[in-house]
């Protein structure tokens, strides 16, 4: 309180002026109907910056919860997708398969720069996540589930050497397999293309189907260039990876309901 004391008496004389200049302006805007509209506007201005800046710092701290509110959504579509009828080319209605579900999950965990590369996930067998389930991000194929926990999981990346996938060349159907052979994680290797196979740079390659990790028609990559050998055996093509593993952050893990039936099949065909 003294020192409030103080404080006024040393400022008495500017405490006045602004005072007085408060009451003033405060007259001048109640009988002027001009200056009360000016006052009114610049309320509003400063208020509308406050209130943009306060909607900017909120929505920054809430872009995880937005986040996986979308990736929730994305996966509820791509059920949708399966699950409603589509045309074929002769306008016959058929159904598309079923059988797949999709689990968002969040990166936490990636590497590129080795030759064997890993990615972590924030979900494990509490939300449905299993060993030997697909991983796909929002662009395409991404991995392979090879290990889980509660409430993580691992899987081997793209870029593995011991990851390899059957994919299929959209514009002709052709089957072939694609892997990485290390060095740049956004190029991987179609080996023992035979020679009558035609391949085109930018040719897209998808998913076959024929395994049970995912489903037929997932984007895979782009044929970056192709290189015949030199003694005019088995051709190799350069595929650019669709998914850009240096910037995953989002991803479904691919959950094939029909898994358990197909490999007790597969088992039994090997028994045989």
């Amino acid at each position: 309180m003294i020192n409030l004391i103080r404080f006024i008496q040393k400022h008495h004389v500017l405490l006045l002026f602004l005072l007085l200049e408060i009451i003033a302006l405060n007259m001048l805007f109640r009988s002027n109907a001009y200056h009360r509209s000016a006052a009114f506007t610049m309320n509003s201005t400063v208020s509308g910056v406050f209130y943009r800046m306060h909607k900017s710092i909120t929505d920054y701290f809430y872009l995880q919860q937005t986040n996986e509110q979308l990736a929730q959504e994305n996966a509820y579509l791509r059920q949708q997708l399966q699950h409603n009828p589509v045309l074929s080319e002769k306008d016959s209605m058929i159904l598309t398969d079923t059988v797949f579900h999709y689990i968002p999950a969040r990166v936490v965990s990636n590497n590129v720069h080795f030759r064997n590369n890993y990615i972590v996930l924030n979900k494990g067998y509490k939300s449905g996540i299993e060993k030997d389930m697909g991983i796909i991000s929002p662009e395409g194929v991404a991995g392979i589930i090879i290990g889980v926990s509660k409430n993580y999981a691992i899987g081997m990346s793209m870029l593995h050497k011991f990851t390899a996938i059957s994919v299929r060349f959209k514009n002709n159907g052709n089957l072939a397999n694609l892997s990485w052979q290390g060095g740049d994680y956004r190029f991987g290797i179609i080996d023992h293309i035979p020679t009558h196979l035609v391949v085109n740079k930018g040719d897209t390659l998808i998913t076959s189907g024929n395994s049970h990790l995912f489903p037929e028609g997932i984007l895979v990559g782009t044929v970056e260039n192709y290189i015949t050998s030199d003694d005019g055996a088995l051709n190799q093509a350069r595929i650019r990876f669709a998914t850009d593993f240096n910037r995953l952050r989002q991803v479904y893990v691919v959950d094939n309901k029909h898994r358990s039936e197909l490999d007790s099949l597969l088992m039994n065909r090997v028994d045989e």
